[in-house]
């Protein structure tokens, strides 16, 4: 049964909103005869598991919604599972607009929040879904893609760090190991000589050897770099600037080759766990996707085939489909930036990527700039219609098959026919 039926909406016994926060979350509770009452709730778990004892007392046997603006987190987390709770989560712009429909709405405070939460969620429940985790193996899945991410993301910004530590005292090893395939090597060299004046001194021999273990072997471009390293003029010989600047930079080359061993780490208990997934063999074969983006387009559709009732819904939802206001002759279409943004950019990626490796959507890039599109754009317009196949692809557990859909391509949209046979 859809847990969205009326059936179950007529069951619901206790209608809650919960303004969440660190320390407390302050709860408003609507019954089924409208009687409001509230409370604060500690965030320990003994205090929320007694919360829910209390609950389910006083539900007598019916259903508990419960609204909060969060769809991850310790108390999502705390939640999910629970007999006879089910969850809505929401997007805050939603609860602001409601909040702003009541006279005096552009105030905020934690327990009227938790009021307006509860009202929203008993006045609107016939039109909302109510929000089921998927299965343990496409939420570990999905949990090691996202905190992949998030590492990557910290590395980025260590690696600017790094960058803007370098340029200010010690430039010349920028010039010679600063390209981003040549990143071991760099951690190598500051991890050993951080300061510009021990590598001028560093034993010869001892150079070579690292340049030789991190794949510098031919001998001229390791003369090259000798050569730079002894006759580079120094920024500045000023300790006061070079000693701590040499520390900091010691310790950012710790933490970026941390965090590289890190990445390895997650990438390998990645595979393994797609791999294991029933639906793996549906997106590792898409032209583009690879290693890191085959399990996070797996992990943006999950496991819960109702979960949308078609492809539009979830462009709308991930951010992909734009947004149109239009009002008498005014028409204005916009970018829709109220998503989650994680699942946006999955789709955004992966439409920059298959232009590069898949035949029709680099033709279909191609089209679209001659006629004028900025690229973001035409990305953001190649990941719908990726959307929309992945979808059919999803419902129907059939994997995609780029050749039979060219040939659909062409007849359907016979202006690609040229930009295809130039792919």
């Amino acid at each position: 049964m859809n847990d969205n039926s009326p059936t179950l909406n007529q069951s619901i016994a206790l209608f809650v909103g919960i303004d969440w926060a660190d320390q407390k979350h302050d709860c408003h509770i609507i019954d089924s005869q409208g009687r409001e009452s509230a409370m604060e709730l500690p965030h320990t778990p003994e205090a929320i598991n007694q919360w829910i004892a209390k609950m389910t007392e006083k539900a007598k046997g019916g259903k508990i919604a419960i609204m909060l603006e969060q769809s991850k987190g310790p108390l999502i987390h705390a939640l999910m599972f629970r007999q006879n709770i089910v969850l809505y989560p929401i997007n805050p712009k939603q609860l602001s607009r409601y909040r702003e429909s009541y006279p005096g709405g552009d105030g905020k405070s934690d327990p009227t929040d938790a009021m307006y939460l509860a009202r929203l969620l008993r006045e609107r429940i016939e039109t909302l879904k109510a929000w089921l985790p998927d299965d343990e193996q496409t939420r570990l899945l999905n949990r090691l893609c996202e905190q992949r991410r998030f590492i990557v993301g910290s590395q980025t910004k260590l690696r600017q760090q790094l960058i803007s530590v370098l340029k200010q005292y010690f430039p010349v090893v920028l010039e010679l190991f600063g390209k981003s395939h040549q990143l071991d090597l760099l951690l190598a060299v500051l991890k050993r000589w951080p300061d510009p004046r021990q590598l001028r001194r560093a034993d010869r021999r001892l150079i070579v050897r690292v340049l030789r273990e991190h794949g510098v072997r031919n001998e001229e471009r390791q003369k090259e770099a000798l050569d730079a390293i002894r006759s580079s003029p120094l920024l500045c010989d000023d300790s006061a600037l070079i000693t701590p600047m040499s520390m900091t930079v010691k310790h950012l080359a710790q933490q970026i080759e941390g965090s590289i061993k890190t990445i390895e780490q997650f990438d390998q208990q990645i595979s393994e766990s797609f791999k294991a997934h029933g639906d793996a063999h549906l997106f590792s074969s898409l032209r583009g996707a690879g290693p890191a983006l085959a399990p996070r387009l797996l992990c943006a559709f999950g496991s819960q085939r109702d979960r949308w009732s078609d492809a539009d819904e979830l462009a709308s939802f991930s951010g992909i489909a734009p947004i149109t206001r239009q009002s008498g002759k005014q028409r204005h279409v916009q970018r829709r930036y109220a998503c989650p943004k994680y699942l946006r950019q999955t789709f955004h990626e992966f439409a920059a990527a298959a232009r590069t490796w898949c035949p029709w959507t680099k033709a279909r890039y191609q089209m679209l700039r001659a006629q004028g599109m900025k690229h973001h754009a035409v990305l953001r317009k190649l990941a719908r219609s990726w959307i929309r196949i992945l979808y059919r692809v999803w419902q129907t557990r059939i994997p995609f098959d780029c050749g039979r859909y060219i040939e659909t391509l062409k007849r359907r949209l016979p202006g690609i026919v040229p930009y295809l046979e130039n792919s």
